[in-house]
Order: structure tokens, then sequence, then C-alpha cells
């Protein structure tokens, strides 16, 4: 049973709904500020898969801590302090070797994102 405000959903219910609830309003510009981070990884990987349509078609901002959130962005603005220290690519922001990623490799370094998306891909098709 869901109470007022939510009361009886977890983190991670709560943000698919809000998420949904936006994207239901069809907004020109959407602005998502950590839309997964109360989500697991595999739930993100699906929530970002299905993200990437409504990417081509909006100006959307996303506000992340998680790297996996902003990597297919065509621009990424790196914030330490308030202040713009980075920007670029995923790929050209790891070839910095800076502050980015510092937190690529915080977030990653100790497992391959491949074998994520493989693991994820297979719990996909069992779910079938």
């Amino acid at each position: 049973i869901v109470g007022e405000r939510g009361v009886g959903l977890s983190g991670g219910q709560k943000q698919r709904i809000a998420l949904a609830r936006a994207l239901l309003k069809d907004p020109a510009i959407l602005i998502l500020d950590d839309t997964t981070s109360s989500v697991d990884l595999a739930t993100e990987h699906a929530i970002q898969l299905n993200l990437r349509s409504v990417y081509k078609r909006k100006t959307t901002f996303i506000i992340a801590h998680r790297i996996s959130a902003v990597r297919n962005a065509d621009l990424i603005l790196v914030l330490q302090d308030g202040r713009l220290i980075e920007a670029g690519k995923h790929e050209d922001l790891l070839a910095k070797r800076g502050y980015y990623d510092t937190i690529y490799q915080n977030q990653y370094g100790d497992f391959d994102l491949a074998d994520l998306k493989a693991d994820f891909d297979d719990q996909v098709k069992e779910a079938k």
C-alpha cells in the first residue's frame, strides 16, 4: 500500500515514478537531478537505455554523481566546489587524466563495464 507522498515506496521506486511523471508532461527541456541514484546498476542501465530516445528529442540536463548517468552525453561539464574545471565528451575527459578520470576510476576501476553489461543482458534474457 502506498501512502501520501510515496510513503511505502523505496527511494528507487520514487525516482522511477518521478521520472515517469516528468516524461508524461513531455517538456521541451528536461532536467534530471540524480534520477537514478537510488537504483541498482542493472536498473540504471535499463533506464539509461530507454532514455536514449528521449535525449535525442529534447534538450536534457543531467545532474549526476554516477558517471554512468552522463557517459553518453553530448557534453559533460565537470564541477568542483561550484567551478567548472573540465568539459568534453566522456572519452575525451578520460584521456585528459584529470578529475573526471579520477572519479571514473573510483567508481569503476575495480570491474569491467563490459562484464556488467553482459551480466545485465543475461538477466534480461532470463526475465523474458
